[in-house]
Order: structure tokens, then C-alpha cells, then sequence
């Protein structure tokens, strides 16, 4: 059988991740990115015990837990810095097998680029046009023309692929706040739990990463395109500058140029990820707010499972109806779940704020870590899944 193609549009973690999995049983892989070189800037990422299977399943997942750091525990807090909710990593980690790893999204790219064969990667070589028609499937490039038997996008919110082939789909959606995130410079003392702070329609976070640095996120509520009256660090030390501790110390850490801001989407439901022989994957198909901490590692499961489909079948289009059924109704749920969890944190209006922390303060944590199995428990498609008895513990 010749060997069969695939191209894959965007070289994030979904698509980098994709062509992996697929390189590795015997595909030819092209990865196409617009930007000139294959890396990531300025922010930590959570891979949850779901994503550390999934990239079990790749064969990275010890390469990647080398470069992250596990906290003893996380949670909630309120404004006055009393804890609503905590959770044991410990505990996560036996419920589910693994642990809550963090590390810099910079790291995780450079061992997915690594695991893949240099003349696969394709740089500055944003597509122009993706066709699947009569004349069969073709993608246009600055390097020419790809005629592949598979393609995936995995470009993105705003993807290239999506719009050119689903142009019926409604576009992104403004989630109604927007986010700042940032990397502190190495502290002389690391806060020995990340936390989460809900305020008043505002929220800021931190978590360890390696070296002794903090990854830290912040939200306000703000209408779309919002600018800063002078910079975006000034903005934070207004916001966030008296909020408990360790959120100063934090703040007096970061950098003045490292602060990155982006308001925050996400994508209405697509009625398929799939057309023909094109698939889409991670925020291209199913883009969805940071709340669960959950857009990575649903891309890292759509790659396993895409592979897995393909794996030994000769019909294409076929294997790929298989992974629409398999992914779209899990992520779409998960990303509803994450809107849900943005809209509480976001709450403003005093009595709301009382009644939702009331709740957290009152939710058992084994209730909490209970609910958390439909995003955590999933396993790689032909793995063995996770006890029932630890889910529901």
C-alpha cells in the first residue's frame, strides 16, 4: 500500500500533535504554519491527567512531565484570600492516574517539534486555498501546491480551513471578558499552593512553574477590543495591586514588557468537525474559554483519537465520520461547561458574588474532585479505562 499524506494546517499543540501521531504509524506528514517559526510566547499551560495520557498514548508524556512542575494543591479564594474550594493533587492524581502538570507552553511546542522529522515542518507558509471537490483534495501554500489524502486544520479561532470549507458556520463569539497572562521572574520564595481569586467580575490566578517562576492569569469583565490607558502592567497593579496575598508580590515579579492581553472567545457549536476528506481539531473545531483550563488538552485527545480512526482503514472519509462521532459531542460539552464556569467567576452583582461563594464554600471536595471525572477520566481510545471505583470516590 503507498504510503498515504497528510497535510495539517497550523503548528500548535493540536496540529503538532496530529502529525505525531500519524508520522509515527507511517504517514507522510506535512505541518504548515503561517508564522515563521514553530514556537509559542510568554504563558504557562495546564495539562491535566486527560492530557498526559493523551500524550502517553504519543509516547512524549515522561519527555513533557520533565519539563513541568506538579503543585501540592490548588483552589478557590475569595477576595478577602479565604479559601472557598481546595483540591489535593495527591488525591487528583490517585482518583485519575495523573497528576496536574504546568509548564511553559514554549517547552511543550519544543518537544512536539522535536518528535517530529525537521523536513516535515513547514514555516511561513500561511495556505491560500483548501479545496475538496471532483478534482480531489488540494492545498495551496507559498511552497505550491499539496494534493494529500487527509487534511486537517488546525489553525486555530479564526482558521483558514473553517472558513473555507464550513463557510456557513457562525464566527467566534466574544465570551464578555477579556485576560492577561504573564510569567514572573524567578522568586525567593514560591507560594507552596496555586489558587485561583474570584472577585467582582474580575478574577487572577498564579501556579508554579520550573525555576522557581509563577505562571499567573487575570480577567476582567470589559467590552471587546478594551485598551489600557497607559500599559497593560499599569492596568494590573490598578485592578489587581491590593488584592490578598501573594497577588502584589506576584505583580511586583512580573515584568513591566511581559504582560500579554487578549480577549477571550469562543465557537459556537459546529454541526460536524469533519467535510470530505478534511478534519478539523483543537480551537479550529471546538474553541472554548480557559475556565477548566481544558483548549490543549482537548486538542492533544482530538490527535489521539484522530490517528486512532485512521489506524488500518483504508476509507478515509469514513475514519473521519468515526472521529466526529467519537470527539464533537465531548468537546462541545466540555466547552459549554468551561462558558458555565467563565459566567460564575465573572459574576459582579454583590448578591450573586455571596450566593456562588457561599456554594463553593459549602461543595464537599469530594464532590468536587467527583464531577471533575467526565473531563479527566477520558483515556485514549483501545486503552484501558480509569476504575469507576476511583471516579466515583
Amino acid at each position: 500500500m503507498p504510503q498515504r499524506a497528510a497535510t495539517i494546517v497550523g503548528g500548535g499543540i493540536g496540529g503538532l500533535a496530529a502529525a505525531i501521531a500519524l508520522h509515527r504509524r507511517g504517514w507522510h506528514v506535512e505541518v504548515l504554519e503561517r508564522a515563521p517559526r514553530f514556537t509559542e510566547i510568554g504563558a504557562g499551560i495546564s495539562l491535566w491527567p486527560n492530557a498526559l495520557r493523551a500524550l502517553d498514548a504519543l509516547g512524549l508524556a515522561d519527555t513533557v512531565r520533565a519539563l513541568g512542575a506538579v503543585e501540592a494543591a490548588g483552589g478557590v479564594r475569595d477576595l478577602r484570600g479565604r479559601w472557598l474550594s481546595r483540591t489535593d493533587n495527591a488525591e487528583l492524581a490517585r482518583r485519575f492516574g495523573q497528576p496536574l502538570l504546568v509548564l511553559h507552553r514554549a517547552d511543550l511546542l519544543r518537544a512536539l517539534t522535536e518528535a517530529l522529522p525537521a523536513d516535515s515542518l513547514r514555516p511561513g507558509s500561511e495556505v491560500s486555498l483548501v479545496r475538496d471537490d471532483d478534482h480531489g483534495l488540494v492545498v495551496e501554500h507559498p511552497g505550491g501546491q499539496t494534493r494529500p489524502d487527509l487534511v486537517i486544520g488546525a489553525d486555530g479561532l479564526r482558521s483558514a480551513v473553517r472558513g473555507a470549507l464550513w463557510p456557513a458556520a457562525a464566527g467566534p463569539r466574544y465570551a464578555g471578558y477579556t485576560a492577561w497572562r504573564m510569567v514572573t521572574e524567578p522568586l525567593a520564595e514560591v507560594p507552596a499552593e496555586g489558587a485561583a481569586t474570584w472577585g467582582r467580575g474580575e478574577r487572577f490566578g498564579y501556579t508554579a512553574l520550573p525555576g522557581g517562576r509563577m505562571y499567573c492569569f487575570a480577567t476582567a469583565s470589559l467590552p471587546a477590543g478594551t485598551t489600557a490607558a497607559t500599559s497593560e502592567y499599569d492596568e494590573l497593579l490598578r485592578r489587581f495591586g491590593a488584592w490578598p496575598d501573594p497577588v502584589p508580590s506576584l505583580l511586583a515579579a512580573v515584568p513591566a514588557g511581559g504582560v500579554l492581553r487578549h480577549d477571550l472567545y469562543d465557537l459556537p457549536p459546529l454541526p460536524s468537525f469533519v467535510r470530505g476528506r478534511v478534519a478539523l481539531l483543537g480551537d479550529a473545531a471546538h474553541a472554548m474559554t480557559p475556565n477548566l483550563g481544558q483548549g490543549a488538552c482537548q486538542a492533544l485527545e482530538d490527535a489521539v483519537t484522530l490517528a486512532h480512526c485512521l489506524d488500518g482503514s483504508h476509507d478515509v472519509a469514513g475514519a473521519l465520520h468515526s472521529y466526529d462521532r467519537l470527539r464533537r459531542p465531548r468537546a462541545q460539552a466540555i466547552a459549554r461547561r468551561s462558558a458555565r464556569l467563565g459566567t460564575l467567576g465573572q459574576l459582579s452583582w454583590p448578591p450573586a458574588v455571596l450566593l456562588r461563594d457561599t456554594a463553593a464554600r459549602l461543595m464537599p471536595t469530594r464532590v468536587t474532585l467527583r464531577s471533575m471525572a467526565p473531563v479527566l477520566g477520558w483515556t485514549a481510545p483501545g486503552e484501558q479505562a480509569i476504575a469507576t471505583e476511583n471516579e466515583s470516590r
